[in-house]
């Protein structure tokens, strides 16, 4: 049975040096599941692989997105479980590396099926956050769906946003398509989670941060502030 080797962890904890030298004693290669470094333009602000480690060992879906383009975990699971086919065929071994939860569990469990959301939509809810704020997001899923509103993480805009969209574009409530049913995968799973102390995290986040200015994060983060609206 092909064996799928998962590398997550907090931020700075070490992820990408680990799945790096786990792919290269494996011989194999490595899936991100890093929802932000799909996306191309933000390389230091988002600590993506830099050219020497992408030199080292093959990555897949990192910088392979504009910054306008729509992504989904939907589509994450659809793209993945496609490359994971490509690399078994050379090797009994993949690396997936990144903290995108939501992105891992759409490769071990499987999420369940729900509608692309139109553009109309998509700028409707959003203008519905901007004009309103949580409250009129609380609102609109009192109206639509009352039993997801129930559960939800009341201060998380992206997930209640989320939700309206599916409502409007689905035509019916979220919760209703929230099945929760794991999904049987051909290949087995071992999951790898760094850990450090909290004050030796913190100090591994402040050296990177450190190493981001150095590097020209503030010039990076100032070429995209126009499309700061985007996802």
């Amino acid at each position: 049975m092909k064996t799928l080797v998962i590398v997550t962890g907090p931020t700075a904890s070490g992820k990408t040096s680990l799945a790096i030298e786990l792919a290269e004693t494996l011989d194999t290669e490595i899936v991100s599941a890093d929802s932000r470094q799909l996306f191309r333009g933000l390389p230091i602000g988002t600590a993506a692989p830099t050219p020497e480690e992408l030199a080292r060992v093959r990555h897949h879906l990192v910088g392979v997105l504009d910054l306008h383009d729509y992504y989904s975990a939907a589509r994450f699971e659809e793209d993945a479980l496609a490359i994971l086919d490509r690399i078994w065929q050379k090797s009994d071994y993949a690396v997936m590396c990144g903290g995108s939860m939501m992105y891992i569990d759409a490769i071990t469990k499987g999420i369940d099926q729900l509608p692309t959301i139109s553009q109309e939509i998509r700028d409707y809810c959003l203008e519905l956050y901007e004009k309103g704020g949580l409250p009129a997001l609380h609102e609109r899923l009192r109206q639509l769906d009352p039993a997801y509103l129930a559960v939800a993480d009341l201060s998380n805009h992206r997930r209640l946003v989320h939700a309206i969209e599916i409502c409007l574009q689905a035509g019916v409530p979220y919760s209703s398509l929230r099945t929760g049913q794991a999904k049987s995968r051909p290949f087995r799973t071992v999951k790898l989670a760094i850990n450090h102390d909290r004050q030796s995290l913190f100090d591994r986040i402040n050296r990177r941060v450190g190493l981001m200015i150095a590097e020209g994060l503030e010039e990076e983060a100032r070429k995209v502030y126009p499309l700061r609206h985007l996802n």
